[in-house]
């Protein structure tokens, strides 16, 4: 007697490939790897770079600043040819009202050369797009594209230096302060109390008034702005290790390298600082965009890079003014610093959900 198989085959319901899609990027930080990757071959090899004898000329097509007025405001590569028709005058008076349907005759002349008063002339406000300026310029004839290059590596190095600057003194001080009663069982407590009170003051200052105040006194340079974000940034470092090592240090390897004879420095940094690895990982990647839009706050508010070296938050402050009619120079910065530190926050989270063993269960 023959068997009959039969075999039942899944229904692939519709949609259900870009569900896995979305399911893949919430499980791992796929576009946020990209943009960061993204960010840093930008960042280190767009602009030009000389260290010693290597001079490696970068793949920006134009200098930060590099440009000529009569290109000012280009639209984007998109952008069309903005035209208006203008009466020709024989002189305009820009203090009256209808002097931006008017033309002068001189003015008039380079445009159509037989032109004669009273004749409507075609005038170019604005000229189309090119791929030259594939972002288009700004006020003064930069190109955009160029700058937010040469700016990705300004937000590399001062998101980069500070954080780890920050990093060390915080993790420092939260080993120290979560230890203290070791160290120092007379003392220790009031250091610890200590420590923790000056995080509390300075968390109640205001930080943007007081690096306003700082860059009154001293001036804008690269390493006051350096120095503001790396005290910007150490506090949260300090608060999450204390509160690692208040419950590490407890635990029943420690004890065992205490009466093994091992002594503070050494507990604390190879058998507590390993334990505490993970917290400063995540805490890390989540510092590092609050400090990159820190640094935008202060570069917008004339407290970041001197001029005229760029950075995203200086060029959305340059084109503030020109919203209406050249949107761009202060959109695409904008755009820039959104993806970065979405990217970051995203890789952040990702960091906490997968180090953390209790949300690792869910």
């Amino acid at each position: 007697m023959a068997t009959v198989t039969t075999v039942l085959r899944r229904r692939k319901l519709p949609g259900a490939g870009l569900q896995k899609v979305f399911s893949d990027l919430r499980r791992w930080p796929i576009l946020s790897v990209i943009i960061l990757t993204v960010l840093f071959i930008v960042g280190i090899f767009g602009p030009p770079l000389k260290v010693g004898f290597l001079d490696y000329p970068g793949f920006a097509p134009y200098g930060y600043a590099e440009g000529s007025p009569r290109d000012r405001t280009i639209p984007p590569f998109w952008g069309r040819e903005q035209v208006k028709m203008k009466t020709v005058v024989q002189s305009v008076n820009q203090l009256r009202q209808e002097a931006t349907y008017q033309v002068s005759l001189r003015n008039a002349r380079k445009v159509k050369p037989d032109a004669q008063l009273g004749d409507q002339v075609a005038v170019v406000l604005r000229q189309s797009g090119t791929f030259a300026h594939p972002l288009g310029t700004d006020e003064v004839g930069w190109d955009i594209f160029s700058r937010l290059i040469h700016a990705a590596r300004v937000t590399l190095l001062v998101a980069g230096i500070s954080l780890i600057s920050g990093l060390v003194v915080g993790a420092s001080l939260g080993l120290i302060a979560g230890y203290a009663d070791q160290i120092s069982p007379r003392f220790g407590r009031h250091l610890d109390e200590f420590v923790m009170r000056v995080v509390d003051i300075w968390l109640g200052l205001p930080f943007i008034i007081v690096a306003l105040a700082v860059v009154i006194v001293l001036g804008q340079s690269l390493m006051v702005l350096l120095g503001l974000l790396a005290m910007l940034a150490w506090t949260p470092f300090v608060r999450n290790v204390r509160a690692e090592v208040l419950s590490i240090k407890k635990q029943e390897y420690v004890a065992l390298a205490k009466v093994a004879g091992a002594g503070s420095f050494r507990i604390l940094t190879v058998h507590i600082l390993p334990g505490v690895t993970n917290t400063l990982i995540v805490i890390a990647t989540l510092r590092v965009g609050q400090l990159i839009i820190a640094e935008a706050i202060l570069s917008f508010l004339g407290a970041g890079i001197p001029p005229p070296k760029p950075s995203w938050g200086a060029m959305i402050a340059d084109g503030r003014g020109y919203l209406a009619d050249a949107w761009w120079i202060a959109f695409f910065p904008g755009v820039a610093i959104f993806l970065v530190v979405m990217a970051l926050n995203f890789l952040g989270d990702w960091f906490r959900d997968r180090l953390d063993p209790r949300l690792r269960q869910l």
